[in-house]
């Protein structure tokens, strides 16, 4: 066969057999990715395109990083699989690992299969430790697609699948669209705070286990933290009995520029979800990062849950490769620096340019440009100009990320100030068709 032979296979099998989540299933014509190599993929007959969504958020390290891909095969040689009830060597070694990156007052760590699952495990961690059981959370959010974690989702996702009890949704701050008239960042904090005070008082402080929020919001518009928020949503929870749980999954392992985001607002929480980057998706995998009270909780109690492949040595190999690679080399300060010295500049300046674009917002290689209609209304363009937008950046050799009425710029931390460059002019390029279309 040849490449277009394999292309056109891989499209054949794929409708045929295939069935996706978050997609109608009739008329799908989808790219075929064959290969890549840091922030580039191609097809089977050599098209490239640089991957500006990181596929879902979460190759951090960037694709087919060799040390990541070695320690697999070097695991697979070994033991390719073993049970969560023993001891293994590998998965000690990931978790010292994870344990290292996180603040004092964590020692252990609890493995899932990804990020869905390790929310669905700390939400049951803080009903036990707390014996509450509501959950908050905020409308804009997305926590995953198991029964708790989807119901905890405040976007539309969750409306099909509501399954699940004892979820209380509360807005958080987003000053472009404040819910509180706000104008100032300051204001929009200290307003929301007040919003999820009375949340909580009127739900009964008794009754709540636990809020849940992304330390950053991700799928929901990277809704950067205004000054003050976390800090006192954790003065909140302290003063009414309530676990903390930060969802690290998108934002964590180098994405907003540090090991976690939460990192950078004041604020230690009592759990930490974890998956996406720490590994990159090599293999799947997530966690709970768990405080050492809550800890405690279960030294003498049965933990009542668990999974076939928690700690999966294939994925705890990958965990200790990409966390070394990650700091021997310098990536998540290369975040870091691409984010302030390249994308946030080269953003503004589209902002700029551009009528389409209300809004630019984000930090390290986690970014989010809002489309609007009218600059002075904010209406949010309709779907079919997104859709548009990705068509011309397919075009042009880029794999976008698209949410709602925005485009996510969401590179790999590996990516250079090269391929930022060859990025932002497909960006560019894009939005002027796109407007000159009407």
């Amino acid at each position: 066969m040849t490449d277009e032979d394999l292309d056109t296979a891989a499209k054949a099998l794929d409708r045929e057999y295939v069935f996706h989540s978050w997609l109608a299933q009739a008329n799908l014509d989808l790219p075929v990715i064959a290969g890549g190599s840091g922030a580039t993929v191609w097809d089977h007959a050599g098209n490239r395109m640089l991957d500006f969504s990181s596929q879902l958020v979460n190759v951090n390290i960037g694709h087919q990083h060799p040390a990541v891909v070695a320690a697999i095969q070097e695991q697979a040689g070994i033991l390719a699989t073993i049970g969560p009830a023993t001891a293994n060597l590998t998965r000690g070694r990931a978790a010292q690992r994870i344990i290292d990156r996180a603040p004092d007052g964590f020692a252990k760590v609890f493995f899932t299969n990804g990020g869905a699952d390790a929310n669905e495990n700390a939400i049951r961690m803080a009903r036990l430790h707390t014996g509450r059981d509501t959950v908050l959370s905020t409308y804009r959010s997305y926590h995953g697609n198991t029964g708790g974690a989807i119901v905890a989702t405040g976007d539309w996702r969750r409306m099909p699948n509501q399954y699940a009890r004892g979820h209380v949704h509360f807005f958080g701050p987003y000053l472009y669209r404040s819910e509180f008239w706000a104008t100032t960042p300051e204001e929009e904090s200290a307003r929301a705070l007040h919003h999820l005070e009375r949340v909580i008082v009127s739900e009964g402080p008794d009754t709540i286990a636990a809020i849940l929020l992304e330390s950053v919001p991700g799928t929901a518009g990277i809704l950067i933290p205004p000054p003050g928020y976390l800090a006192g949503v954790r003065a909140l929870c302290d003063r009414y009995g309530i676990v903390l749980i930060l969802d690290e999954v998108m934002a964590g392992f180098g994405r907003t520029g540090r090991w976690f985001a939460f990192q950078g607002y004041d604020v230690v929480p009592d759990l930490i979800t974890f998956a996406k980057g720490v590994n990159s998706g090599y293999v799947p995998v997530g966690g709970v990062i768990i405080s050492d009270a809550i800890s405690a909780t279960f030294d003498e109690r049965v933990f009542p849950g668990g999974l076939t492949y928690s700690g999966h040595p294939l994925a705890a190999a990958s965990i200790i490769a990409s966390i070394d690679a990650m700091q021997n080399e310098g990536i998540v300060d290369n975040a870091r620096r691409i984010g302030d010295e390249a994308i946030a500049p080269a953003l503004a300046e589209l902002a700029e340019k551009h009528a389409l674009i209300g809004e630019v917002r984000g930090e390290g290689v986690f970014w989010a440009v809002e489309m609007v209609a009218d600059r002075g209304t904010r209406e949010p363009v309709a779907a079919a100009v997104i859709g548009q937008l990705k068509k011309e950046m397919s075009a042009r050799g880029l794999v976008p990320f698209s949410a709602d009425n925005r485009i996510h710029v969401v590179p790999p931390c590996v990516v250079t100030d090269d391929e930022v460059a060859q990025a932002m002019a497909i960006y560019d390029e894009a939005l002027t068709a796109v407007e000159a279309s009407g």
